[in-house]
């Protein structure tokens, strides 16, 4: 049995126990959760030890996986205590809001090398991995552009938005990633950004609710980022891959194929799944299952250190781009 200590219990962390417990190779020891009402919830559900000194948790030799969903703040901290206590680390994204701290840490990694799975869990969707086994297998010859659609159902909460690090940070960081995902290693060479608000809170926050990033890699691929903070008829997320030879794409999912005809329609169907969580369960478990490898030695992360550090680079830059009101070299 595999122990794991869970940092954070929020919405992502209570998501994460869940999985956890349900996995037959791995046991939730230990919650660590500064709230009391989310502590007591934690104990009560799965029946694990509740530490509020988290030093506690990395001493402890029982502990294999460090399985980090706290606060973004918190991230490199707990990263830089597990590679020092030699844990199996999971981090959820962004690694940090602060580049130069994750540059810090970056030189940590490199030296020891620690076992470090990032919190991209769109690179496990079957669907999103299956169109770059299907491109690397040159189905559609030389790739040539890339687009990402990526709308939520509804913004998260206002207190969560102040101190997510905005929308390029904290919702198209994962598209970054999964730009980067399918163009292997060809890099991204320039990126240019545009964002609007049509709500007001958005502007007293200094956030945007949509925005839309234009990306060309150094072979001249050109990828293109459409996201919004909501949308009307569900989860939308679709990836595009467009080559000299053909085309791949995975679509939205919904909660079954049914098509439903009658008088006044023909063809209407199930609306799309309406929440990250359902849209991605396949995903977190397949993502789960290969932290789990890592841990015993089998595998490298598809998710690593290095690629929550080129997403940030690559945020960092949009907000540079939108700021200037012009392209930005990377």
């Amino acid at each position: 049995m595999i122990n794991v200590a869970l940092f954070g219990f929020g919405r992502i962390g209570q998501m994460h126990a869940e999985n956890l417990c349900k996995n037959k190779e791995l046991k939730l020891l230990y919650v660590y959760e500064k709230l009391n009402k989310l502590a007591k919830k934690a104990k009560n559900l799965y029946n694990c030890k509740i530490e509020k000194d988290y030093n506690k948790i990395f001493k402890d030799k029982k502990v294999d996986i460090i399985f980090i969903s706290s606060p973004t703040n918190t991230h490199i901290k707990f990263i830089e205590e597990g590679i020092k206590e030699k844990k199996t680390i999971f981090c959820e994204k962004p690694l940090d809001l602060d580049i130069n701290k994750i540059i810090n840490t970056l030189k940590k990694v490199k030296k020891f090398k620690p076992k470090i799975q990032l919190g991209f869990n769109r690179r496990y969707d079957p669907g999103h991995h299956s169109i770059k086994k299907e491109l690397d297998k040159n189905k559609i010859g030389k790739l040539e552009k890339i687009i990402i659609t990526s709308r939520d159902p509804a913004p998260p909460s206002i207190s969560y938005l102040k101190s997510s690090g905005g929308i390029f940070r904290d919702m198209m960081i994962h598209d970054f990633d999964l730009c980067r995902f399918y163009l292997g290693e060809d890099e991204i060479k320039e990126i240019h950004a545009s964002a609007s608000s049509f709500e007001p809170f958005y502007k007293k926050i200094n956030d945007h609710e949509l925005a839309v990033v234009t990306m060309k890699s150094r072979n001249g691929v050109i990828c293109v980022i459409t996201n919004s903070r909501h949308c009307s008829f569900g989860y939308d997320q679709r990836v595009e891959l467009f080559g000299k030879s053909g085309m791949l794409i995975s679509g939205n999912k919904k909660e079954d194929s049914t098509e439903y005809f009658n008088s006044k329609k023909s063809g209407a169907q199930k609306p799309f799944l309406n929440f990250f969580i359902e849209r991605y369960s396949e995903a977190y478990n397949l993502q789960l299952k290969e932290l789990i490898s890592l841990h015993k030695n089998k595998i490298k992360s598809r998710s690593t250190f290095e690629d929550g550090h080129f997403a940030l680079k690559l945020a960092n830059a949009a907000y540079k781009s939108l700021k200037l009101k012009k392209t930005v070299k990377i």
